[in-house]
Protein backbone atom coordinates (compact mmCIF):
# COMPACT_ATOMS: atom_id res chain seq x y z
CA UNK A 1 0.00 0.00 0.00
CA UNK A 2 2.81 2.39 0.91
CA UNK A 3 4.58 1.63 -2.38
CA UNK A 4 1.42 2.47 -4.34
CA UNK A 5 1.15 5.80 -2.54
CA UNK A 6 4.76 6.63 -3.38
CA UNK A 7 4.24 5.74 -7.07
CA UNK A 8 1.07 7.84 -7.21
CA UNK A 9 2.86 10.79 -5.61
CA UNK A 10 5.71 10.59 -8.11
CA UNK A 11 3.29 10.43 -11.05
CA UNK A 12 1.49 13.47 -9.70
CA UNK A 13 4.77 15.39 -9.52
CA UNK A 14 5.49 14.47 -13.13
CA UNK A 15 2.03 15.46 -14.32
CA UNK A 16 1.95 18.87 -12.61
CA UNK A 17 4.50 20.51 -14.98
CA UNK A 18 2.66 19.08 -17.99
CA UNK A 19 -0.70 20.40 -16.80
CA UNK A 20 0.84 23.79 -16.07
CA UNK A 21 1.91 24.27 -19.68
CA UNK A 22 -0.30 26.16 -22.10
CA UNK A 23 -2.63 24.08 -24.23
CA UNK A 24 -1.46 23.84 -27.86
CA UNK A 25 -3.73 22.75 -30.72
CA UNK A 26 -2.61 21.57 -34.16
CA UNK A 27 -4.54 20.29 -37.19
CA UNK A 28 -2.94 18.04 -39.85
CA UNK A 29 -4.12 15.92 -42.78
CA UNK A 30 -2.68 12.49 -43.40
CA UNK A 31 -2.56 13.42 -47.11
CA UNK A 32 -2.60 16.74 -48.95
CA UNK A 33 -3.70 15.39 -52.37
CA UNK A 34 -6.53 12.91 -52.95
CA UNK A 35 -8.81 11.80 -55.77
CA UNK A 36 -12.54 12.18 -55.62
CA UNK A 37 -14.03 9.16 -53.86
CA UNK A 38 -11.08 8.64 -51.50
CA UNK A 39 -11.12 9.25 -47.76
CA UNK A 40 -8.73 11.46 -45.83
CA UNK A 41 -8.13 11.73 -42.06
CA UNK A 42 -8.09 15.09 -40.27
CA UNK A 43 -6.04 14.80 -37.05
CA UNK A 44 -6.71 17.38 -34.30
CA UNK A 45 -3.87 17.15 -31.74
CA UNK A 46 -4.23 18.87 -28.37
CA UNK A 47 -0.96 19.14 -26.43
CA UNK A 48 -0.98 19.33 -22.62
CA UNK A 49 -4.76 18.96 -22.33
CA UNK A 50 -5.67 20.00 -18.76
CA UNK A 51 -9.07 18.32 -18.56
CA UNK A 52 -11.83 16.53 -20.42
CA UNK A 53 -12.19 17.79 -23.99
CA UNK A 54 -15.39 17.15 -25.88
CA UNK A 55 -15.79 16.60 -29.60
CA UNK A 56 -15.37 19.94 -31.43
CA UNK A 57 -18.07 21.44 -33.63
CA UNK A 58 -17.49 20.01 -37.15
CA UNK A 59 -20.51 21.59 -38.87
CA UNK A 60 -18.22 23.86 -40.93
CA UNK A 61 -16.90 20.77 -42.74
CA UNK A 62 -20.28 19.59 -44.03
CA UNK A 63 -20.27 21.92 -47.03
CA UNK A 64 -17.30 20.20 -48.75
CA UNK A 65 -16.98 16.88 -46.92
CA UNK A 66 -18.94 13.90 -45.72
CA UNK A 67 -17.97 13.06 -42.12
CA UNK A 68 -17.62 9.26 -41.97
CA UNK A 69 -16.62 8.88 -38.30
CA UNK A 70 -14.40 10.07 -35.45
CA UNK A 71 -11.95 8.54 -32.97
CA UNK A 72 -9.88 9.68 -29.96
CA UNK A 73 -6.47 8.65 -28.67
CA UNK A 74 -4.74 9.80 -25.45
CA UNK A 75 -0.97 9.60 -24.86
CA UNK A 76 1.41 10.49 -22.02
CA UNK A 77 5.20 10.63 -22.36
CA UNK A 78 7.97 11.35 -19.85
CA UNK A 79 11.35 12.43 -21.29
CA UNK A 80 14.24 13.25 -18.93
CA UNK A 81 11.82 13.85 -16.08
CA UNK A 82 9.57 16.19 -18.09
CA UNK A 83 6.03 14.91 -18.68
CA UNK A 84 3.79 15.83 -21.60
CA UNK A 85 0.30 14.69 -22.56
CA UNK A 86 -1.59 14.79 -25.84
CA UNK A 87 -5.08 14.05 -27.12
CA UNK A 88 -5.55 13.24 -30.83
CA UNK A 89 -9.01 13.41 -32.40
CA UNK A 90 -9.25 11.71 -35.79
CA UNK A 91 -12.00 12.70 -38.24
CA UNK A 92 -12.52 10.55 -41.37
CA UNK A 93 -13.61 12.76 -44.30
CA UNK A 94 -14.68 12.07 -47.90
CA UNK A 95 -14.56 15.08 -50.29
CA UNK A 96 -17.80 15.90 -52.11
CA UNK A 97 -16.33 17.56 -55.20
CA UNK A 98 -13.12 18.28 -57.12
CA UNK A 99 -11.00 21.37 -56.42
CA UNK A 100 -9.03 23.07 -53.65
CA UNK A 101 -11.11 22.44 -50.54
CA UNK A 102 -10.70 24.56 -47.43
CA UNK A 103 -10.70 23.14 -43.91
CA UNK A 104 -11.44 26.19 -41.75
CA UNK A 105 -10.00 26.96 -38.33
CA UNK A 106 -11.67 24.83 -35.64
CA UNK A 107 -12.07 25.54 -31.92
CA UNK A 108 -10.65 22.57 -29.97
CA UNK A 109 -9.97 22.45 -26.24
CA UNK A 110 -9.90 26.21 -25.81
CA UNK A 111 -7.51 26.75 -28.73
CA UNK A 112 -7.92 27.32 -32.45
CA UNK A 113 -6.31 25.39 -35.29
CA UNK A 114 -4.79 26.85 -38.44
CA UNK A 115 -6.80 26.55 -41.71
CA UNK A 116 -5.75 23.77 -44.09
CA UNK A 117 -6.12 23.09 -47.81
CA UNK A 118 -6.79 19.79 -49.57
CA UNK A 119 -6.32 19.25 -53.30
CA UNK A 120 -9.01 16.96 -54.73
CA UNK A 121 -8.56 15.76 -58.32
CA UNK A 122 -10.79 13.78 -60.65
CA UNK A 123 -10.27 10.01 -60.67
CA UNK A 124 -7.57 8.71 -63.01
CA UNK A 125 -9.23 7.36 -66.20
CA UNK A 126 -6.69 4.54 -66.32
CA UNK A 127 -7.57 3.57 -62.75
CA UNK A 128 -11.27 3.70 -63.61
CA UNK A 129 -10.60 1.36 -66.51
CA UNK A 130 -8.89 -1.03 -64.14
CA UNK A 131 -11.77 -0.83 -61.67
CA UNK A 132 -13.16 -4.13 -62.91
CA UNK A 133 -10.15 -5.81 -61.33
CA UNK A 134 -10.15 -7.00 -57.74
CA UNK A 135 -6.58 -5.74 -57.24
CA UNK A 136 -4.64 -2.96 -58.98
CA UNK A 137 -1.93 -0.38 -58.13
CA UNK A 138 -1.10 3.29 -58.65
CA UNK A 139 2.21 5.17 -58.23
CA UNK A 140 3.18 8.84 -58.37
CA UNK A 141 6.13 11.06 -57.46
CA UNK A 142 5.94 14.63 -56.12
CA UNK A 143 7.14 17.03 -57.38
CA UNK A 144 7.35 16.03 -61.05
CA UNK A 145 10.93 17.42 -61.32
CA UNK A 146 13.56 18.28 -58.75
CA UNK A 147 17.18 19.08 -57.90
CA UNK A 148 20.14 17.04 -56.74
CA UNK A 149 19.86 16.61 -52.96
CA UNK A 150 16.16 17.54 -52.87
CA UNK A 151 13.78 15.13 -51.18
CA UNK A 152 11.06 13.74 -53.47
CA UNK A 153 7.95 11.95 -52.24
CA UNK A 154 7.19 8.65 -54.01
CA UNK A 155 3.74 7.16 -53.22
CA UNK A 156 2.52 3.64 -54.04
CA UNK A 157 -1.13 2.65 -53.56
CA UNK A 158 -2.57 -0.88 -53.57
CA UNK A 159 -6.34 -1.09 -54.26
CA UNK A 160 -8.08 -4.35 -53.37
CA UNK A 161 -11.73 -5.40 -53.24
CA UNK A 162 -11.07 -8.88 -51.90
CA UNK A 163 -9.73 -10.39 -48.68
CA UNK A 164 -5.94 -10.66 -48.77
CA UNK A 165 -4.41 -13.25 -46.45
CA UNK A 166 -0.77 -12.36 -47.07
CA UNK A 167 1.40 -10.43 -49.50
CA UNK A 168 4.55 -8.38 -50.10
CA UNK A 169 4.95 -4.93 -51.65
CA UNK A 170 8.45 -4.44 -53.02
CA UNK A 171 10.42 -1.28 -52.23
CA UNK A 172 12.00 0.73 -55.06
CA UNK A 173 15.70 0.10 -55.68
CA UNK A 174 17.51 2.89 -57.56
CA UNK A 175 21.18 3.55 -58.28
CA UNK A 176 22.37 6.96 -57.13
CA UNK A 177 19.22 7.62 -55.08
CA UNK A 178 18.81 7.42 -51.29
CA UNK A 179 15.53 5.61 -50.53
CA UNK A 180 13.80 5.43 -47.14
CA UNK A 181 10.22 4.64 -46.13
CA UNK A 182 8.22 7.49 -44.60
CA UNK A 183 6.20 6.44 -41.57
CA UNK A 184 3.76 3.54 -41.40
CA UNK A 185 1.40 2.37 -44.13
CA UNK A 186 -1.90 4.25 -44.46
CA UNK A 187 -5.19 2.34 -44.77
CA UNK A 188 -8.36 3.97 -46.07
CA UNK A 189 -11.26 3.43 -48.51
CA UNK A 190 -11.73 4.82 -52.00
CA UNK A 191 -14.06 4.54 -55.00
CA UNK A 192 -12.94 3.78 -58.54
CA UNK A 193 -15.44 3.43 -61.37
CA UNK A 194 -18.33 3.29 -58.92
CA UNK A 195 -16.75 0.40 -56.99
CA UNK A 196 -15.45 0.56 -53.39
CA UNK A 197 -11.91 -0.51 -52.58
CA UNK A 198 -9.68 -0.79 -49.55
CA UNK A 199 -6.41 1.08 -50.10
CA UNK A 200 -2.95 0.47 -48.66
CA UNK A 201 -0.69 3.49 -49.22
CA UNK A 202 3.07 3.47 -48.68
CA UNK A 203 5.34 6.51 -49.00
CA UNK A 204 9.07 6.74 -49.68
CA UNK A 205 11.56 9.61 -49.48
CA UNK A 206 13.81 9.72 -52.56
CA UNK A 207 16.95 11.93 -52.54
CA UNK A 208 18.76 11.85 -55.92
CA UNK A 209 22.54 12.23 -55.79
CA UNK A 210 23.15 12.89 -59.50
CA UNK A 211 21.57 15.07 -62.17
CA UNK A 212 19.87 13.55 -65.20
CA UNK A 213 16.80 11.53 -66.17
CA UNK A 214 15.53 9.32 -63.35
CA UNK A 215 13.39 6.26 -64.09
CA UNK A 216 11.57 4.69 -61.15
CA UNK A 217 10.72 1.09 -62.13
CA UNK A 218 7.25 -0.37 -61.77
CA UNK A 219 6.27 -1.29 -58.21
CA UNK A 220 4.75 -4.75 -57.78
CA UNK A 221 2.67 -6.70 -55.27
CA UNK A 222 2.57 -10.49 -54.81
CA UNK A 223 0.10 -12.07 -52.42
CA UNK A 224 -2.74 -14.47 -51.79
CA UNK A 225 -6.48 -13.75 -51.70
CA UNK A 226 -9.30 -15.60 -49.99
CA UNK A 227 -12.66 -15.96 -51.73
CA UNK A 228 -15.42 -15.80 -49.06
CA UNK A 229 -17.78 -17.61 -51.48
CA UNK A 230 -15.44 -20.57 -51.77
CA UNK A 231 -16.09 -23.10 -48.96
CA UNK A 232 -12.52 -24.40 -49.27
CA UNK A 233 -11.17 -20.96 -48.28
CA UNK A 234 -12.03 -21.69 -44.64
CA UNK A 235 -9.55 -24.61 -44.75
CA UNK A 236 -6.59 -22.54 -45.94
CA UNK A 237 -7.35 -22.56 -49.66
CA UNK A 238 -6.29 -19.29 -51.36
CA UNK A 239 -5.65 -17.87 -54.81
CA UNK A 240 -2.36 -16.18 -55.84
CA UNK A 241 -2.81 -12.55 -56.90
CA UNK A 242 -0.41 -9.93 -58.29
CA UNK A 243 -0.52 -6.33 -59.39
CA UNK A 244 1.95 -3.70 -60.58
CA UNK A 245 2.06 0.08 -60.80
CA UNK A 246 3.35 1.84 -63.93
CA UNK A 247 6.93 3.13 -63.97
CA UNK A 248 7.43 6.81 -63.12
CA UNK A 249 10.10 9.09 -64.58
CA UNK A 250 11.33 12.60 -63.82
CA UNK A 251 14.25 14.92 -64.57
CA UNK A 252 16.76 15.91 -61.87
CA UNK A 253 18.58 19.23 -62.20
CA UNK A 254 22.01 20.12 -60.84
CA UNK A 255 22.61 23.07 -58.53
CA UNK A 256 23.01 26.46 -60.29
CA UNK A 257 26.49 26.83 -61.77
CA UNK A 258 27.21 30.03 -59.84
CA UNK A 259 26.20 28.58 -56.44
CA UNK A 260 29.18 28.96 -54.07
CA UNK A 261 27.90 27.97 -50.60
CA UNK A 262 26.48 24.71 -49.24
CA UNK A 263 23.67 23.42 -51.47
CA UNK A 264 20.42 23.32 -49.47
CA UNK A 265 17.34 22.64 -51.62
CA UNK A 266 14.47 22.78 -49.11
CA UNK A 267 10.75 23.45 -48.99
CA UNK A 268 11.17 25.63 -45.91
CA UNK A 269 14.14 26.70 -43.73
CA UNK A 270 14.44 28.68 -40.51
CA UNK A 271 17.45 29.94 -38.54
CA UNK A 272 17.33 31.56 -35.09
CA UNK A 273 19.47 32.43 -32.06
CA UNK A 274 17.61 32.33 -28.73
CA UNK A 275 18.40 32.98 -25.08
CA UNK A 276 19.12 36.72 -25.05
CA UNK A 277 18.85 38.22 -21.53
CA UNK A 278 15.98 40.55 -20.72
CA UNK A 279 16.30 44.27 -20.18
CA UNK A 280 16.48 43.79 -16.39
CA UNK A 281 19.06 40.97 -16.50
CA UNK A 282 22.61 42.37 -16.21
CA UNK A 283 25.52 40.79 -18.08
CA UNK A 284 28.91 40.99 -16.36
CA UNK A 285 32.50 40.21 -17.21
CA UNK A 286 33.17 36.52 -16.66
CA UNK A 287 29.46 35.66 -16.40
CA UNK A 288 28.49 33.14 -19.10
CA UNK A 289 25.77 34.17 -21.54
CA UNK A 290 23.99 30.99 -22.72
CA UNK A 291 22.61 31.22 -26.29
CA UNK A 292 21.08 28.50 -28.48
CA UNK A 293 21.18 28.47 -32.30
CA UNK A 294 18.49 26.48 -34.13
CA UNK A 295 18.40 25.45 -37.79
CA UNK A 296 15.45 23.52 -39.24
CA UNK A 297 14.73 22.57 -42.86
CA UNK A 298 11.72 20.82 -44.41
CA UNK A 299 12.72 18.39 -47.17
CA UNK A 300 16.28 17.77 -45.93
CA UNK A 301 17.73 15.30 -43.39
CA UNK A 302 19.91 16.77 -40.65
CA UNK A 303 23.09 15.21 -42.13
CA UNK A 304 22.95 17.66 -45.05
CA UNK A 305 22.65 20.75 -42.81
CA UNK A 306 25.85 22.71 -42.06
CA UNK A 307 27.49 22.63 -38.64
CA UNK A 308 26.36 25.62 -36.56
CA UNK A 309 28.93 28.13 -35.32
CA UNK A 310 29.22 31.75 -34.25
CA UNK A 311 31.35 34.36 -36.03
CA UNK A 312 34.50 35.59 -34.20
CA UNK A 313 33.61 37.77 -31.22
CA UNK A 314 35.45 40.91 -30.12
CA UNK A 315 35.76 40.99 -26.36
CA UNK A 316 34.37 37.55 -25.56
CA UNK A 317 35.02 33.86 -26.02
CA UNK A 318 32.42 31.32 -27.16
CA UNK A 319 32.41 27.77 -25.81
CA UNK A 320 30.16 25.42 -27.85
CA UNK A 321 28.21 22.66 -26.14
CA UNK A 322 27.46 19.21 -27.60
CA UNK A 323 25.17 19.61 -30.67
CA UNK A 324 21.64 18.20 -30.79
CA UNK A 325 20.56 16.78 -34.16
CA UNK A 326 17.72 14.70 -35.58
CA UNK A 327 15.35 14.09 -38.46
CA UNK A 328 11.61 13.66 -38.03
CA UNK A 329 8.87 12.93 -40.54
CA UNK A 330 6.15 15.48 -41.20
CA UNK A 331 3.64 13.57 -43.30
CA UNK A 332 5.40 13.02 -46.62
CA UNK A 333 8.46 15.20 -45.93
CA UNK A 334 11.62 14.89 -43.87
CA UNK A 335 12.36 17.69 -41.38
CA UNK A 336 16.03 17.96 -40.38
CA UNK A 337 17.13 19.91 -37.31
CA UNK A 338 20.40 21.08 -35.79
CA UNK A 339 20.70 22.81 -32.43
CA UNK A 340 23.90 24.22 -30.95
CA UNK A 341 24.24 25.89 -27.55
CA UNK A 342 27.05 28.35 -26.74
CA UNK A 343 28.39 29.73 -23.46
CA UNK A 344 29.67 33.21 -24.32
CA UNK A 345 32.01 34.60 -21.65
CA UNK A 346 32.63 38.40 -21.87
CA UNK A 347 36.26 39.37 -21.21
CA UNK A 348 35.84 43.12 -20.77
CA UNK A 349 33.20 45.67 -19.89
CA UNK A 350 31.46 47.68 -22.59
CA UNK A 351 29.29 46.76 -25.56
CA UNK A 352 29.43 43.17 -26.80
CA UNK A 353 28.13 42.68 -30.35
CA UNK A 354 27.22 39.33 -31.86
CA UNK A 355 27.60 39.90 -35.64
CA UNK A 356 24.86 38.89 -38.06
CA UNK A 357 24.87 35.31 -39.35
CA UNK A 358 23.43 34.45 -42.76
CA UNK A 359 22.70 31.23 -44.63
CA UNK A 360 21.80 30.87 -48.31
CA UNK A 361 19.35 28.16 -49.36
CA UNK A 362 17.29 27.22 -52.42
CA UNK A 363 13.50 27.36 -52.10
CA UNK A 364 12.22 24.48 -54.25
CA UNK A 365 8.63 25.75 -54.02
CA UNK A 366 9.40 29.16 -55.56
CA UNK A 367 12.51 27.92 -57.47
CA UNK A 368 14.75 30.74 -56.29
CA UNK A 369 17.50 31.51 -53.79
CA UNK A 370 16.60 32.82 -50.34
CA UNK A 371 18.64 33.90 -47.31
CA UNK A 372 17.98 33.02 -43.68
CA UNK A 373 19.52 35.57 -41.32
CA UNK A 374 20.16 36.09 -37.63
CA UNK A 375 20.47 39.88 -37.20
CA UNK A 376 23.32 41.41 -35.23
CA UNK A 377 22.63 41.84 -31.52
CA UNK A 378 24.41 43.95 -28.89
CA UNK A 379 24.38 43.72 -25.10
CA UNK A 380 25.95 45.93 -22.45
CA UNK A 381 28.55 44.14 -20.32
CA UNK A 382 29.10 45.43 -16.78
CA UNK A 383 32.34 44.97 -14.80
CA UNK A 384 32.67 41.83 -12.71
CA UNK A 385 31.32 42.03 -9.16
CA UNK A 386 33.94 43.54 -6.86
CA UNK A 387 36.01 45.10 -9.66
CA UNK A 388 36.19 48.53 -11.24
CA UNK A 389 35.84 49.17 -14.94
CA UNK A 390 39.03 50.28 -16.72
CA UNK A 391 38.68 53.83 -18.09
CA UNK A 392 39.50 54.10 -21.80
CA UNK A 393 41.48 57.34 -21.21
CA UNK A 394 44.36 55.53 -19.42
CA UNK A 395 47.60 56.12 -21.39
CA UNK A 396 49.16 53.20 -23.20
CA UNK A 397 52.33 53.42 -21.08
CA UNK A 398 50.31 53.13 -17.88
CA UNK A 399 48.42 50.18 -19.27
CA UNK A 400 51.66 48.41 -20.19
CA UNK A 401 53.22 49.07 -16.80
CA UNK A 402 50.05 47.94 -15.07
CA UNK A 403 50.12 44.72 -17.04
CA UNK A 404 53.73 44.19 -15.99
CA UNK A 405 52.84 44.72 -12.37
CA UNK A 406 50.03 42.20 -12.60
CA UNK A 407 52.31 39.66 -14.24
CA UNK A 408 55.01 40.23 -11.63
CA UNK A 409 52.58 39.98 -8.76
CA UNK A 410 51.09 36.79 -10.13
CA UNK A 411 54.43 35.06 -10.62
CA UNK A 412 55.19 34.35 -6.93
CA UNK A 413 51.86 32.56 -6.53
CA UNK A 414 52.80 29.88 -9.04
CA UNK A 415 54.85 27.67 -6.59
CA UNK A 416 51.98 27.72 -4.10
CA UNK A 417 49.64 26.40 -6.78
CA UNK A 418 51.95 23.45 -7.44
CA UNK A 419 52.26 22.84 -3.69
CA UNK A 420 48.47 22.85 -3.38
CA UNK A 421 48.11 20.48 -6.32
CA UNK A 422 50.74 18.15 -4.85
CA UNK A 423 48.97 18.10 -1.51
CA UNK A 424 45.69 17.42 -3.22
CA UNK A 425 47.27 14.52 -5.17
CA UNK A 426 48.67 12.95 -1.95
CA UNK A 427 45.26 13.27 -0.31
CA UNK A 428 43.59 11.68 -3.31
CA UNK A 429 46.01 8.71 -3.17
CA UNK A 430 45.17 8.27 0.51
CA UNK A 431 41.44 8.26 -0.25
CA UNK A 432 41.97 5.75 -3.07
CA UNK A 433 43.95 3.42 -0.81
CA UNK A 434 41.26 3.66 1.87
CA UNK A 435 38.55 2.87 -0.72
CA UNK A 436 40.45 -0.18 -1.99
CA UNK A 437 40.84 -1.42 1.61
CA UNK A 438 37.11 -1.00 2.23
CA UNK A 439 36.34 -2.79 -1.04
CA UNK A 440 38.34 -5.85 0.08
CA UNK A 441 36.46 -5.83 3.37
CA UNK A 442 33.04 -5.79 1.56
CA UNK A 443 33.38 -7.68 -1.74
CA UNK A 444 29.60 -8.25 -2.10
CA UNK A 445 28.67 -4.59 -2.51
CA UNK A 446 25.78 -4.20 -4.94
CA UNK A 447 25.82 -1.92 -7.96
CA UNK A 448 23.63 0.82 -6.38
CA UNK A 449 25.88 0.94 -3.28
CA UNK A 450 28.96 1.19 -5.48
CA UNK A 451 27.35 4.07 -7.35
CA UNK A 452 26.65 5.89 -4.06
CA UNK A 453 30.25 5.29 -2.95
CA UNK A 454 31.53 6.76 -6.23
CA UNK A 455 29.38 9.85 -5.76
CA UNK A 456 30.55 10.20 -2.17
CA UNK A 457 34.21 9.97 -3.18
CA UNK A 458 33.68 12.60 -5.87
CA UNK A 459 32.09 14.83 -3.22
CA UNK A 460 35.10 14.41 -0.95
CA UNK A 461 37.45 15.23 -3.81
CA UNK A 462 35.47 18.40 -4.57
CA UNK A 463 35.36 19.55 -0.94
CA UNK A 464 39.14 19.17 -0.77
CA UNK A 465 39.54 21.16 -4.00
CA UNK A 466 37.14 23.84 -2.71
CA UNK A 467 39.49 24.54 0.19
CA UNK A 468 42.30 25.28 -2.28
CA UNK A 469 42.90 28.30 -4.51
CA UNK A 470 42.58 26.78 -8.00
CA UNK A 471 39.21 27.65 -9.66
CA UNK A 472 39.89 25.30 -12.60
CA UNK A 473 40.44 22.33 -10.25
CA UNK A 474 37.33 23.30 -8.29
CA UNK A 475 35.19 23.44 -11.44
CA UNK A 476 36.58 20.12 -12.70
CA UNK A 477 35.91 18.37 -9.38
CA UNK A 478 32.40 19.86 -9.10
CA UNK A 479 31.48 18.68 -12.62
CA UNK A 480 32.92 15.19 -11.94
CA UNK A 481 30.77 14.94 -8.82
CA UNK A 482 27.64 16.14 -10.66
CA UNK A 483 28.19 13.68 -13.52
CA UNK A 484 28.49 10.83 -11.03
CA UNK A 485 24.85 11.53 -10.15
CA UNK A 486 23.58 12.91 -13.48
CA UNK A 487 25.82 11.82 -16.39
CA UNK A 488 23.99 14.02 -18.94
CA UNK A 489 25.33 17.29 -17.43
CA UNK A 490 27.99 18.79 -19.72
CA UNK A 491 29.05 22.11 -18.16
CA UNK A 492 28.53 24.37 -15.15
CA UNK A 493 25.68 26.24 -16.86
CA UNK A 494 23.65 23.03 -17.16
CA UNK A 495 24.48 22.14 -13.55
CA UNK A 496 23.22 25.51 -12.28
CA UNK A 497 20.02 25.15 -14.30
CA UNK A 498 19.42 21.70 -12.76
CA UNK A 499 19.72 22.89 -9.13
CA UNK A 500 16.87 24.15 -6.97
CA UNK A 501 18.98 25.91 -4.32
CA UNK A 502 19.73 29.62 -4.82
CA UNK A 503 22.93 29.49 -2.73
CA UNK A 504 24.33 26.65 -4.85
CA UNK A 505 23.54 28.50 -8.08
CA UNK A 506 25.18 31.66 -6.68
CA UNK A 507 28.26 29.63 -5.68
CA UNK A 508 28.55 28.28 -9.26
CA UNK A 509 28.24 31.82 -10.66
CA UNK A 510 31.05 32.97 -8.39
CA UNK A 511 33.20 30.01 -9.39
CA UNK A 512 32.68 30.84 -13.10
CA UNK A 513 33.69 34.46 -12.50
CA UNK A 514 36.90 33.35 -10.78
CA UNK A 515 37.62 30.82 -13.52
CA UNK A 516 36.96 33.03 -16.53
CA UNK A 517 37.36 36.60 -15.28
CA UNK A 518 40.14 36.07 -12.73
CA UNK A 519 38.13 37.52 -9.84
CA UNK A 520 39.94 37.35 -6.47
CA UNK A 521 39.20 34.46 -4.09
CA UNK A 522 38.44 36.49 -0.89
CA UNK A 523 37.40 33.41 1.07
CA UNK A 524 35.10 32.08 -1.66
CA UNK A 525 36.54 28.57 -1.35
CA UNK A 526 35.02 28.18 2.10
CA UNK A 527 31.67 29.54 0.82
CA UNK A 528 31.82 27.07 -2.10
CA UNK A 529 32.40 24.13 0.22
CA UNK A 530 29.68 25.31 2.59
CA UNK A 531 27.12 25.55 -0.24
CA UNK A 532 27.62 21.93 -1.33
CA UNK A 533 28.61 20.12 1.86
CA UNK A 534 25.15 18.55 2.19
CA UNK A 535 25.00 17.45 -1.47
CA UNK A 536 23.17 18.73 -4.53
CA UNK A 537 19.61 20.05 -4.31
CA UNK A 538 18.24 18.80 -7.65
CA UNK A 539 15.10 19.86 -9.39
CA UNK A 540 13.25 18.46 -12.41
CA UNK A 541 14.75 20.02 -15.54
CA UNK A 542 14.45 19.60 -19.27
CA UNK A 543 17.22 17.64 -20.71
CA UNK A 544 21.09 15.80 -27.26
CA UNK A 545 25.99 13.99 -32.23
CA UNK A 546 29.25 14.96 -33.03
CA UNK A 547 30.28 17.33 -35.73
CA UNK A 548 30.00 15.79 -39.14
CA UNK A 549 32.88 17.61 -40.78
CA UNK A 550 30.50 19.71 -42.87
CA UNK A 551 31.49 23.33 -43.60
CA UNK A 552 30.59 25.74 -40.77
CA UNK A 553 27.51 27.91 -40.94
CA UNK A 554 29.45 31.20 -40.73
CA UNK A 555 30.62 33.18 -42.72
CA UNK A 556 27.97 32.97 -45.45
CA UNK A 557 27.28 36.61 -46.31
CA UNK A 558 24.49 38.68 -47.74
CA UNK A 559 25.34 40.41 -50.99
Amino acid sequence: MFRRLIVGWLLALLLVPALARATEVQATLDRSNVQLGETVTLNLRVENASGGIGMPDLDALNQDFSILGTSQNNSLSVVNGSASSALTIGVALRPKHVGTLQIPALNVGGGQTQPLQLQVSAPDPNAAAAANKNVFMEAQVEPAHGYVGQQLSYVVRLFYATSISRGALNAPSLDGVEVSQLGDDLNYDAERGGRSYHVLERRYALIPQHAGHLEIPAASFQGEAIDPNDPNSFFGSSTPISASAPAVSLDVQAAPADWKSAWLPARQLSLSLDGWPGAQEPVRVGQPLNLTMNLQATGLPFETLPVLSLPPLDGAKAYPDKPVTGTRQDGQWLVGRRQQSFAIVPERAGTLTIPATTLQWWNVLTDRMEVAQIPAHSVTVLPAVGTTAIQPSIPAEASSSGASVVATAAAPTTPWRWIALGSFGLWLCSVLAWWLWRRRRAPTTTAPTAARTSSRQCQLVFLAAARGNDPAAQAHALLAWARAERPAIQHLGELAAALDDASQRAAIAGLQQRQYAGAPMTGDGAKLAEAFKRGFVWRVADAGDDDTGLPPLYPFKLH
